[in-house]
């Protein structure tokens, strides 16, 4: 990895930082403002009150998304680093022109990045859904407080339209809030964090003793997103689409970056070949072939040659030298060298 790769993939997630503030704490991206029916009993359930009372809050889930996979890869990495024979472990790595890291300071760093990374993403696509469509809490009502006298709601079937700007008599800032239901934020981030150190325990842990270690911290993992999913539709926080919504946006974000950008955490090898011995006088050029001995290639008269060679030699009791060796040999060798 180059510098110029290095500085593309600082100006990236800048990049992604920087959309997924935009999304979450400004008033950039405004919801798209949907109409909705009076007296819809969908989205006239009560209010569950601000986020900070859920009985998942933001702060303990975004708590558990950042230090669950943390503290899994680091401990992960440093195990294996650590059970790694001395002859196995590389000392350095060159991941610049003149930067050396240690092998596993880069694996902890590349693996923690890619999931920051899809961090921010996640967030990035479920506030683009939410404000994109625009679908209402079921809690939506009861925010919205709706003046069902001047709007002429006289039946179920009457339909507010969005333009009507002034339909709202509540809180603002609540009837904005919710607005932005599908697809569930919480319900992606969380099984993005599962997904992603569901498949680092698969794929880098190796347990010996017990065939249930690695399952049981998977489906604990995968229950507590579960239950965060359970926990907003219980609390009339989202619907059941917006939490599996949700849940499809950050499991499929995360599988792909494990298996398409990081390769399945294993490293990859790059071949470095050896710089070739100088050439002697008189002899040919190797043009970059392969490491491959050339055979000898006789015609027909050289073999009877050979053999008339071979006859008189023995009538002389003289002993026969031993065959020519092939015509080209091209020493060289291969090292391989792991850079994850």
């Amino acid at each position: 990895m180059d510098c110029r790769s290095t500085r593309s993939i600082l100006v990236i997630m800048a990049g992604t930082v920087l959309l997924a503030y935009y999304f979450e704490y400004t008033d950039t991206f405004p919801a798209h403002v949907q109409g909705f029916f009076c007296f819809d009993k969908a989205i006239s359930k009560p209010y569950p009150g601000p986020e900070d009372d859920s009985k998942a809050p933001p702060v303990l889930v975004y708590s558990l998304v950042t230090a669950i996979p943390t503290v899994t890869i680091l401990i992960g990495e440093v195990s294996g680093f650590l059970v790694k024979s001395d002859g196995a472990q590389e000392k350095t790595i060159v991941t610049a022109d003149c930067c050396y890291f240690n092998p596993l300071l880069r694996r902890i760093v590349r693996f923690l990045g890619v999931y920051s990374f899809g961090l921010f993403a996640t967030t990035i696509f479920a506030n683009a859904g939410q404000v994109v469509t625009g679908n209402q809490t079921p809690h939506f009502l009861t925010a919205c407080k709706p003046n069902y006298t001047a709007l002429g709601c006289h039946s179920p079937l009457h339909y507010v339209t969005g333009e009507q700007r002034a339909a709202c008599t509540g809180n603002p800032y609540l009837v904005a809030s919710a607005r932005k239901s599908f697809p569930s934020k919480d319900a992606a981030l969380s099984l993005y964090s599962a997904v992603y150190t569901v498949m680092y325990v698969t794929l880098v842990f190796r347990t010996k003793g017990t065939r249930l270690t690695k399952p049981t911290l998977c489906l604990v993992v995968l229950s507590l997103a579960v239950l965060v999913g359970v926990v907003r539709v219980t609390e009339y926080r989202n619907h059941w689409a917006d939490v599996l919504a949700g849940f499809l946006t950050g499991g499929a974000i995360a599988a792909f970056l494990v298996t398409c950008v990081i390769n399945n955490f294993r490293p990859t090898q790059l071949a470095c070949m050896q710089a070739p011995p100088p050439m002697q006088r008189g002899a040919e050029p190797s043009f970059g072939l392969p490491l491959i001995t050339l055979p000898r290639v006789e015609s027909p008269l050289e073999k009877l040659r050979l053999q008339g060679y071979r006859t008189l030699r023995s009538h002389d009791h003289q002993p026969i030298p031993p065959p020519a060796p092939p015509d080209v040999l091209l020493p060289s060798r291969r090292c391989l060298t792991s850079a994850v």
